[in-house]
């Protein structure tokens, strides 16, 4: 199946100095989990749920003072437009993200999530196949990773 079936097209972006205050109100009004941070129309990061948890709350900083810049994973793992779905799973689990933007050259095109590619009709088996492939490689999944691996492997 191609990503371009799947992904989501209108994908909501935010400048490098852009406060993570701001970036909040942008992900609660959008109801997402993440914002594609885009500096001169490029994508260099990505600002996670994840992030503002650990790396704001946690740390008890201010969000009115911090700038996406400090707290966006980076470098960026990118999917390529023409990738299949598989391809994309596969690379996800083996970077360990659970949101990947898709591009095309360097202009973002889409996103695509681990529960996007969960909601796939038929998807278990080659979920599964990666996933024994990815463990016979030496893959060691993180905590936030394990959850979906149980859903398959179990």
């Amino acid at each position: 199946m191609s990503l371009k079936d799947v992904i989501v097209e209108e994908v909501i972006t935010v400048k490098p100095d852009t406060k993570v205050k701001d970036a909040v109100k942008l992900m609660n009004e959008n109801e997402i989990g993440c914002l594609v941070v885009k500096k001169n129309g490029k994508p260099i990061g990505i600002i996670t749920e994840r992030d503002i948890l650990k790396k704001i709350v946690y740390q008890s900083k201010n969000p009115e003072q911090v700038r996406v810049l400090e707290v966006m994973s980076e470098p960026l793992v990118v999917g390529k437009v023409d990738m299949d779905l598989e391809e994309a799973a596969r690379l996800m689990l083996k970077r360990n993200v659970k949101k990947l933007p898709i591009v095309e050259g360097e202009k973002l095109v889409g996103l695509i999530t681990l529960t996007d590619i969960v909601r796939v009709d038929h998807v278990e088996d080659m979920l599964i196949e990666i996933i024994k492939q990815l463990r016979k490689d030496g893959w060691n999944p993180p905590k936030r990773i394990n959850k979906i691996i149980g859903i398959y492997m179990t």
